[in-house]
């Protein structure tokens, strides 16, 4: 099949094209994780609690194989781009069996590790069986969701953006049909409460993982995925964990983040860590869509990169800031103006409504300027550049934001954590532009030996 179109068609067509059915995913993605949330907040604000508080874990899960799977799509989209279909299959290959494996490590240290940590930010032996409860399910299908996430970023660095859409809306749409029948009951169906939840969640997970192997034997793709072990290379492996594990150490800062922040607020109230956990469940909205732009991106950077199409690389990543600054713009407005009635789907209690909607607002001040940092993050790693993005990640969710919420917490009270949001996205987004400047300039030909190439 022939992949060329990556570097003839008009840029922001294509970029649309590659994005578009990702962004649709998103955001039903993003309606998952709201519906999911609302009707545990319907057993009782514990439940809440108890998700707020598994919700870092399960970000570390979904940190290790998103992160790995991206390093399988850019090592193949870079085959691909240089015309090299055997060293995509190879990829494709062993990027699979590897991700059987992180799974299987996944189950065993999240479940095993799980009591310990609940206990760290709750006494309420009520609130910490809940969070058990849902973890041990969730947790069990962690090699579905490393299998299910290897093959979306398989079809997505050949350009099968539909079919990833596909996958991901009917996992969803199983998963939100399920969430009110397994929690509640229905008919013969007994009352799960929190477990149903994490069952719903799991059987969603499989459905996209179906969907997927079926796709993959009815409509063959051009990369092609082989599990027999004697495909293993040293020279492969350390090409996909050299992109796969600084991303993957990017998308589980938040989870460090999260618990660092959940120390500071539990000093204050349960009210805090519920909001903190209210806020990244609503956050989704706006970067899971924004993170579909940088799907579409991603491979389109990598196949340009190994085609060596530079001046074409330059453009997809300015057009693709300008779709994610469009999407922040709109998330931002949202959370001005009607913040009340969007802490209001998770819990009754007016104090905890009033002490959301005002984090909401503080927080969505820095929105906008974040669009620099997804991008750069995001086209880094397209390029392959793993450790320049793991470095924006590290200011945005480690270096700069914990010591300032911090800091401010001690000045303002809980209060001072939403500002440390918006007070980081401005720092990261002035040192996310220096860094991937940077990287371009050593990396990248200038626009006039490019031309001479």
């Amino acid at each position: 099949m022939n992949q060329t179109y990556m570097k003839e068609q008009p840029v922001l067509k294509l970029i649309l094209s590659m994005a578009l059915p990702m962004v649709i995913s998103m955001m039903v993605n993003s309606l998952y994780n709201i519906v999911d949330s609302f009707f545990v907040a319907q057993i009782s604000e514990k439940a809440m609690t108890a998700l707020s508080l598994v919700y870092p874990v399960q970000n570390l899960v979904n940190a290790v194989t998103i992160g790995f799977a991206i390093g399988i799509n850019a090592v193949i989209a870079f085959y691909l781009g240089a015309q090299e279909k055997e060293k995509a299959d190879q990829a494709a290959s062993q990027g699979v069996n590897l991700s059987i494996i992180h799974g299987i490590v996944l189950t065993a240290g999240c479940i095993i590790v799980m009591p310990g940590f609940l206990r760290m930010f709750t006494s309420d032996m009520e609130t910490v069986e809940m969070g058990l409860e849902y973890s041990r399910i969730a947790f069990s299908f962690s090699v579905i969701i490393a299998l299910g996430i290897a093959f979306e970023k398989i079809f997505q660095s050949v350009g099968r953006m539909a079919v990833s859409m596909i996958c991901m809306i009917s996992g969803c749409i199983v998963n939100i049909v399920l969430d009110p029948v397994l929690i509640f009951g229905i008919g013969p169906i007994p009352s799960m409460g929190i477990k149903g939840a994490a069952l719903a969640t799991g059987i969603g997970q499989t459905a996209t993982l179906v969907m997927y192997l079926g796709f993959y034997i009815l409509r063959p793709i051009p990369v092609a995925v082989s599990l027999k072990p004697k495909n293993m290379e040293k020279a492969m492996c350390r090409k996909l964990y050299a992109i796969g594990i600084p991303a993957s150490l990017s998308l589980a800062l938040p989870s460090l983040l999260i618990s660092s922040l959940n120390v500071i607020l539990a000093a204050y109230s349960q009210a805090y860590v519920l909001v903190l956990g209210v806020y990244y469940k609503l956050q989704t909205f706006l970067y899971l869509p924004a993170n579909g732009i940088v799907q579409g991106m991603r491979p389109l950077i990598g196949y340009n990169y190994g085609a060596e199409e530079y001046k074409r690389v330059s453009r997809i990543y300015k057009t693709a800031l300008g779709l994610i600054l469009i999407i922040m713009v709109l998330g931002t407005s949202l959370c001005v103006a009607i913040p009340w009635q969007l802490m209001g789907l998770f819990t009754e209690n007016q104090e905890t409504v009033a002490i959301g909607a005002k984090a909401l607002r503080i927080i969505s001040i820095g929105f906008i300027i974040s669009s620099v940092s997804v991008a750069s993050s995001g086209a880094l790693e397209g390029l392959g550049m793993g450790l320049p993005s793991l470095t924006i990640s590290i200011f945005r969710y480690v270096a700069v934001i914990i010591p300032i919420s911090y800091f401010m917490s001690r000045i303002l009270g809980p209060e001072g954590v939403w500002h440390g949001f918006w007070l980081t996205e401005i720092i990261t987004a002035i040192i996310s532009w220096l860094i991937y400047q940077r990287s371009q300039n050593r990396n990248l030909p200038s626009p006039k030996s490019a031309k001479e190439q």
